[in-house]
């Protein structure tokens, strides 16, 4: 067994005990691979070990990535300047670093010039961290989910975010500020939280979806 596939076992295995552990099913929970800085070749090895969609931070990076591997799925994770809407919304399925009005309405705008349909999340900031990775704050979602709704070609798919480190208790208020806007917009949300070191918090506070990187992929190499 390579390397790759002891790692990808080994968090698999993390991931079915923590659902087990808060009485989930192990397919509640996306394991979405974070491939940013790792080659196309490992890439290509973990989808043969049955993975196909693969987080990305670099606009640039993925676009080049997503040309090589135009079967594979790309996820956008890290923060997107108005000046890269284009290219990431030709080359990434999904977007999940939204996080204010502006930045949904261009995105709405180019998607229909493009004639694309893209999901759409919300990266949320709770704790006062959106100067470091950015985010939306509680106070700031109105306006921005308002904004998106008026988007045909955006899904708002849920919210993601990046709690502090060992601040375990954001990813509760995380599931908490999805419950209310599932109340308020009347279907569900999905949230995306929790990477290599706090799956199993995130998890239990009810994430969809865990992103991770080290833990999967090994120590990047910085080599495309």
């Amino acid at each position: 067994m390579s390397e790759l596939a002891q790692r990808i076992q080994q968090v698999e295995a993390r991931i079915k005990s923590a659902c087990e552990a808060c009485g989930r099913t192990p397919d509640s929970v996306e394991l979405l691979p974070v491939s940013k800085r790792q080659s196309t070749s490992l890439i290509v090895a973990a989808a043969e070990l049955g993975y196909r969609r693969f987080g990305e931070n670099y606009v640039q990076e993925a676009c080049a990535k997503a040309q090589e591997l135009p079967n594979f799925e790309f996820v956008l994770i890290g923060p997107l300047q108005r000046n890269k809407v284009k290219p990431a919304l030709l080359h990434f399925q999904e977007i999940m670093s939204v996080d204010r009005p502006e930045l949904a309405l261009r995105l709405g705008q180019l998607a229909e010039e493009l004639d694309i349909v893209r999901k759409i999340w919300i990266q949320v900031d709770l704790w006062g961290e959106s100067t470091k990775l950015g985010g939306c704050e509680g106070s700031d979602l109105p306006a921005l989910i308002q904004t998106l709704s008026l988007q045909p070609r955006l899904q708002l798919e849920g919210f993601m975010a990046i709690p502090p480190p060992e601040q375990t208790e954001a990813f509760s208020e995380v599931a908490l500020l999805r419950e209310v806007w599932q109340n308020q917009l009347g279907r569900a949300l999905r949230i995306s939280m929790g990477m290599s070191d706090d799956l199993e918090e995130a998890i239990a506070a009810g994430s969809d979806q865990v992103r991770i990187g080290t833990a999967f992929f090994g120590f990047r190499t910085g080599l495309l």
